[in-house]
């Protein structure tokens, strides 16, 4: 107990519960809340709770949405024949945020992890098999992360995959524009040789 009282205390653990937040920043957080207005903590309570009660996954993908399917998946401008496999939603945010991706999502809840009890039966992976074996996917684009985890998960997906008529690409890899080759490491300068293209 710091002398707060029992009420500024709890907000304080609560918040400190969050990632990236600290017992000095959770301080911070809760003392900011206490000067706001009555309207813009209420705004916040309200937003914390509508994201508990109205987010639910997409019937069709997965990603987050309101109602049954999610914007991207209700979007008639984008490209339903391909489908970018990635393992969160934040992935799908980040892939968005470039701009040039006009397809759509296929998001796994994770990744295949035995030594963490995840396992391929765990994820969406079935739903994606039975959402190509609906046909009127030309290609599936594995999107997952460039880490062990992710490529394993990518090779089941593509052995449960091969069987269909479908073209299964992964994302590239390599040197990130602007990159000094000096400074890449070893992972990333393997995968500029090996996923090199034509000039």
């Amino acid at each position: 107990m710091t002398g707060h009282g029992q009420t500024i205390e709890n907000l304080i653990k609560e918040l400190g519960k969050l990632p990236g937040i600290g017992a000095r920043t959770a301080e911070r957080l809760a003392f900011y809340l206490l000067k706001s207005s009555e309207a813009e903590a209420m705004r916040l309570a309200e937003a914390i709770r509508d994201v508990k009660t109205k987010i639910r996954p997409c019937s069709r993908c997965y990603n987050l949405a309101e109602g049954e399917l999610c914007d991207i998946c209700a979007d008639p401008g984008r490209d339903h024949g391909v489908v970018a496999v990635v393992e969160q939603p934040k992935d799908l945010l980040s892939l968005e945020n470039t701009g040039v991706y006009r397809g759509v999502y296929h998001v796994l809840m994770g990744h295949i992890a035995p030594l963490e009890n995840i396992e391929a039966a765990d994820l969406t992976i079935d739903a994606l098999v039975e959402r190509i074996k609906a046909g009127g996917v030309r290609e599936v684009i594995l999107a997952t992360n460039p880490t062990v985890a992710g490529d394993s998960t990518s090779l089941h997906i593509h052995s449960l995959l091969e069987q269909f008529d479908v073209k299964i690409t992964r994302l590239a890899r390599g040197l990130p524009t602007g990159g000094q080759i000096e400074y890449a490491n070893r992972s990333i300068l393997s995968d500029a040789l090996n996923d090199r293209r034509e000039f």
